[in-house]
């Protein structure tokens, strides 16, 4: 008998072959089976749509599918999508530097994931990953578009279209009028408009600096709406007083006269301002530091600029006063002689107070002074002195003298007495011109031999103090 004769044979067969196609069909999202593949872990901001088994394209021809899609959620609380690919292991390996991008495959909102092939000589080996940066431009799918028509859009697209409708309507005259003196717009704007893509212009820098600035207002996008509120309140306050209004327009072309002879003067102004605040730069960081000591100034400083008025009216005063006191006519002659005498007095005090700041000598004389005058009775005081005696001696001091004054030796005793001259008339007192020396009651005495003036030697500066007595 032959195989084709058997019944279950045959049953067993297809039943194995249709477990096999269907085997084969519920996998072909995820691969071919025994295929083998290069491997590719794609780190992205967004899946956009993205759904395991779309397809994965170089150069629009299909080399793979989107194996695996794993959500996460960052540190920061941002999220992100880890996109596994099975790529055909025909292809070459993917250079380190290729992008990736999902596109929209048709309008129904299918995804496929595009690999643009970089020039790095680096690739990346089988289990790789490649990350694309957030802020990565992913341009705008078609989706996004019609995504951006939502409810809320077409309500308001809506109330536009019939509020146009109903302010166009029964004005059809003006419009025609409108469109006449339309000639004079375009007969001047041909000027207006060269001027505008002249190069110095940067006409073309406009539009992406509006685009800067729309993705910085977008955060903000909630306050800027409320912000439309308020000016709703404001015109509608406006309209209530449309004459003021109107007055106000009026005076707008005069304002653009001045604006525009006045701001290009204003240039240089702002030149140097920009170039001051840049040289400020350094100075306001270190203020920082600096502040811990300029409160504590400022706080003292109030209280002191709250009472300045007076002082300044009291220096008014006081400057009015020295005003009048400069305008005398006997007042220059007089400073010039106190001048004189100033010049006349300089020399001698020069000379002079080394006798004070460095001997002493004045503080000594009325601090003795005011011992001699210490005997006193019912009366007063009276100045202390002794009587002089004439001494029987020839050489006595009592009167003229009989013999030298040192005299000769005594006869009886033998012995020589000391009575030579020791006289210093004119010591020296640290005065310019003499020697650093404080001489009057410093002399050594020098036995036997006649001194008449300073002594030999310098005999330094230590001088009896006068100090008050410690309290007690």
């Amino acid at each position: 008998m032959s195989i084709a004769a058997n019944p279950i044979l045959i049953g067993g067969v297809t039943v194995l072959m249709v477990i096999v196609a269907v085997f084969l069909s519920y996998n072909a999202n995820h691969g071919l089976p025994f295929v083998p593949t290069y491997k590719v872990n794609v780190v992205i901001p967004n899946a956009d749509g993205l759904i395991a088994g779309n397809e994965v394209r170089i150069g629009g021809n299909r080399v793979g599918i989107v194996r695996k899609i794993d959500a996460f959620a960052r540190d920061d609380g941002s999220t992100g999508a880890t996109l596994e690919l099975a790529l055909d292991a025909s292809n070459e390996h993917l250079p380190v530097d290729s992008t990736i991008r999902v596109r929209p495959k048709s309008s129904l909102g299918l995804k496929y994931v595009q690999i643009t092939r970089g020039t790095a000589g680096r690739e990346i080996p089988s289990g790789g990953r490649i990350t694309v940066a957030a802020n990565a431009q992913t341009g705008v799918n078609i989706d996004q578009f019609f995504n951006m028509f939502d409810e809320p859009t077409r309500e308001g697209s809506a109330g536009n279209l019939i509020e146009y409708g109903t302010g166009f309507a029964g004005r059809g005259a003006d419009l025609n009028t409108a469109v006449r003196n339309l000639q004079p717009l375009v007969d001047h704007l041909e000027p207006g408009a060269a001027n505008l893509l002249a190069a110095r212009t940067r006409f073309d820098a406009l539009f992406p600096a509006l685009e800067q600035a729309a993705s910085e207002v977008a955060p903000v996008a909630e306050t800027n709406g409320r912000l439309f509120g308020d000016l709703n309140t404001t015109f509608g306050a406006l309209a209530d007083n449309a004459q003021a209004l109107e007055d106000t327009i009026a005076g707008g072309p005069h304002a653009l006269d001045v604006a525009t002879r006045e701001l290009p003067a204003q240039a240089g102004f702002e030149a140097d301002s920009t170039e001051l605040f840049h040289r400020l730069r350094k100075p306001f960081q270190q203020l920082a530091s600096a502040s811990t000591y300029l409160a504590p100034a400022f706080k003292a400083g109030t209280p002191a600029l709250k009472i300045s008025p007076e002082l300044n009216a009291r220096v008014v005063q006081t400057l009015n006063a020295l005003d009048t006191f400069v305008s005398d006519p006997v007042v220059l002659p007089a400073l010039q002689r106190l001048t004189e005498t100033a010049n006349l007095l300089n020399p001698i005090i020069a000379f002079a107070t080394p006798t004070q700041t460095t001997c002493n000598y004045l503080s000594l004389f009325f601090r003795n002074l005011g011992s001699a005058l210490s005997e006193s009775d019912t009366v007063g005081t009276f100045l202390r002195a002794d009587p002089v005696v004439a001494g029987q001696q020839p050489d006595s001091e009592a009167g003229p003298a009989a013999v030298p004054a040192h005299g000769p030796p005594d006869v009886a005793t033998t012995t020589i007495r000391d009575q030579f001259l020791h006289a210093n008339p004119y010591p020296n007192t640290a005065a310019p011109g003499q020697t650093h020396e404080c001489e009057a009651g410093n002399e050594d005495y020098i036995a036997r031999q006649q001194v008449i003036g300073n002594v030999p030697g310098n005999q330094g500066t230590k001088v009896e103090q006068t100090k008050p007595e410690p309290a007690r």
